[in-house]
């Protein structure tokens, strides 16, 4: 019997299906969400290097251009003044710069805020509902990704579902 892998995007999980007769066609919903119809994966043993499809240029990141942005901003936040909005902003600007990433419209009008030195919680507390129902963060040419997890490989599901 066939094991076919396919891909939920909503869970960034990889789940296996077997089958008992080959079937190229059918695409299940997926197990977890119950919603999204998957997307059929490449099995490891098909290719050489990358199992997954589109290699690194789905990645919705730069992996270690992130990791040294995140190291600079780690040390960078050791010195600034918490009392000053600015600086807060200041770092965020420059983060986003190093890293590719843009602000979503909120995020862009809060840190507009805190750069003409409102108070960031007075801003959080005006802007909170607007800013839960957007995505932050945007890489160019990308829709954006809700969270840090769509960085990190597919979790796989080592259940076999039938097909």
């Amino acid at each position: 019997m066939p094991i076919y892998e396919f891909y939920c995007k909503d869970c960034h999980t990889i789940f296996n299906f077997y089958s008992k007769t080959i079937d190229t066609k059918k695409v299940p919903i997926c197990p977890k969400c119950r919603k999204t119809k998957l997307t059929r994966k490449i099995s490891l043993f098909a290719v050489t290097g990358r199992a997954e499809e589109g290699g690194d240029e789905d990645l919705p990141v730069d992996e270690p251009r992130m990791e040294k942005a995140m190291e600079w901003m780690a040390r960078q936040a050791e010195h600034i003044d918490e009392d000053d909005p600015r600086q807060a902003a200041d770092l965020m600007r420059k983060f986003t710069d190093m890293t590719g990433v843009e602000l979503g419209s909120g995020m862009q009008e809060a840190l507009r805020r805190m750069e003409a030195g409102e108070d960031p919680e007075q801003v959080e507390a005006e802007m909170g509902d607007a800013l839960e129902g957007e995505e932050p963060f945007i890489m160019p040419g990308k829709k954006g990704f809700k969270s840090i997890k769509r960085r990190l490989p597919p979790q796989r599901d080592e259940t076999l579902y039938e097909l």
